[in-house]
């Protein structure tokens, strides 16, 4: 009969789990702000759609840059298209960026093409 000693197994077993939670936990915090930028970005441009009819095309797009910067967006962010349809009357916000993140046997550049619209 053999007997083996199992000491070790779990302690073993709990790092390699708790290696896996922090690598975890690392990736997802980086790219959740990539998306979360995006989020902010985009939030922004629809307030700016929904306030159209009382802004100037110019007004809209300072607002829009001011917060490009906030977020530390790149700078192609900057380049806003703002139309003014008048079938059906309203308004477009549009721009498109990327983001390249470069983390540990992870690297990947991020698409943005944010778009806003409302009524006029």
């Amino acid at each position: 009969m053999v007997i083996r000693s199992r000491r070790g197994e779990s302690r073993l077993g709990c790092l390699v789990s708790l290696a896996l939670f922090v690598a975890a936990l690392y990736y997802g915090i980086n790219i959740g702000e990539v998306y979360i930028r995006y989020y902010q970005l985009q939030e922004e441009m629809r307030s700016a759609a929904r306030l159209a009819p009382s802004l100037d095309d110019q007004v809209i797009r300072r607002r829009l840059a001011d917060k490009v910067d906030d977020l530390s967006l790149p700078v192609e962010a900057h380049r806003f298209s703002i139309r003014r349809l008048t079938r059906p009357r309203s308004i477009v916000i549009e721009t498109s960026y990327s983001e390249t993140l470069d983390l540990p046997f992870f690297n990947h550049t991020f698409r943005f093409t944010p778009r806003a619209q409302a009524p006029l």
